[in-house]
This record gives structure tokens, sequence and C-alpha cells, in this order.
């Protein structure tokens, strides 16, 4: 309690500090921002997940939702985890478990920056050099998105929109889900080293456009993905 008190006396003291019409953003590159931009948060809250969601706060392209009455579904390997966002987001739904191509079992690769911590060993291979260091390795449990959803979406729920960070596994996460049954309006997938030249080639986005979602927007790592049949919410009103 001291420490969500703590955290809502910061935000009002940086909000009353942004210019006019500013906004506070909580995502690494401002990933949340882009969706309001998408989503009329005040008129009323909708549901979201976020696959590999880090922290309640930290680089989170969620809590901005959060706080203006949206609840989700977390989802985060390390262990821990789900403490700390069932004490700082107790609304939301969190569950602590792994998300890959299928159910078993995988090497998961734990940094001193919590938010490079990955199952993919090409990926920690890349990063493990200074400052960022591995500091451990577990073999844990994951499962297929569908399965998740199957187990953890509240009967009847539609995504607004679904956040995948992964650091590296995010093709095996998204090629998971089962498209025609859980399709949320907007996807948010991290594509490293890619450019949007690279998308016609890139076997996430060409999934994904095989999926009848369309690019809408990119951050530097962060694409934004529309579903066709959402799309024409915002077809003329984002000029």
């Amino acid at each position: 309690m001291i420490r969500n008190d703590w955290l809502r006396c910061v935000g009002r003291w940086l909000r009353n500090r942004l210019p006019i019409g500013g906004r506070l953003s909580y995502a690494q590159e401002g990933e949340d921002l882009v969706l309001a931009r998408l989503f009329e948060v005040e008129d009323g809250p909708g549901f979201f997940v976020d696959i590999g969601a880090h922290h309640p706060v930290r680089y989170s392209n969620t809590y901005y939702f959060y706080r203006r009455g949206w609840t989700g579904l977390n989802v985060d390997a390390l262990p821990g985890t789900a403490n700390l966002f069932r004490r700082m987001r107790p609304k939301d739904i969190t569950v602590e478990c792994g998300i890959g191509a299928k159910e078993g079992f995988l090497t998961y690769f734990a940094f001193n920056d919590p938010a490079l911590n990955t199952f993919s060993a090409q990926e920690a291979e890349m990063i493990n050099h200074p400052p960022y260091h591995v500091v451990n390795k577990v073999q844990l449990p994951v499962m297929t998105l569908a399965k998740l959803l199957d187990q953890q979406l509240p009967k009847g729920m539609a995504i607004d929109f679904m956040t995948v960070d992964t650091e590296g596994l995010d093709h095996d996460v998204i090629a998971s889900n089962d498209w025609d049954r859980y399709r949320p309006k907007v996807v948010l997938v991290e594509l490293l080293n890619t450019g949007i030249a690279d998308l016609p080639s890139n076997p996430t986005a060409r999934l994904l456009q095989g999926q009848r979602y369309q690019l809408y927007a990119k951050t530097c790592n962060t694409f934004f993905f529309l579903a066709q049949e959402a799309a024409h919410r915002w077809n003329g009103q984002l000029a």
C-alpha cells in the first residue's frame, strides 16, 4: 500500500509538470501513447493481453491503460513476477509462465537487467556482454498462447490489444495463437533489427499479414498491426 501511494504521488507530481496537452508514457518507446491515439480510453475501459510483461510499471505498454480503468492479462516467466503484479495491479490477471511454440520446458536466461531476460539462446548470446550478463539459467515451463488464452481469458472477453515482447521468441509466441478464436484489434510485436523495408521477408510480419492483420505504425523496435475487420474503426479518424 505504501508503494502504491508513493507511485500515485509521483504520478501526480509528474502530471503537474507536463506541458499543457502532454501525456506521460510508461513504455520504453512510447508505445502506450500510440495505442492511446487509437483507443479513446476515456470512453470506457477495455481489455489487453501483455506477453512478456516484465514489470507493472517499468517499460510497461499497459500501465497507462490500467491507470484509466482498463484491465488485462499479464504474462511473464520470471519467478516472483506474479507477486509483484498482484500487489501493484490487483485488478489484472497475472500468470507466471513462458509462452512458446509448444508445451514443454525451455532454458530461461536471466540477466542483471530483467528487461533482457529471454528463452532464446541466440538472443542471450548476443546480449551477454558488458554491461549486461547472465546471472542465472533455469528450466521453466512454457505453453502455447492459444492454451494460455483458453485457460485464462475471461469467458466472452474481447481483446482490444495484445503486446508481445519476449526478447527473441516473439515469432514462436505469435505462431502459437489460434487466430480464428483470439483476434485482438491491435497486435504489438517486437521485431528486433527489423526495418519497414524488411517486412516483406520477415516471417512474423508475414504470419500476421496472412492472418488478416495490416501494418499501422512502428516505434524503434515495436510494430503495430491492426486486424482488418477492426481497422474500419479508425479509417479517416487518424489524420
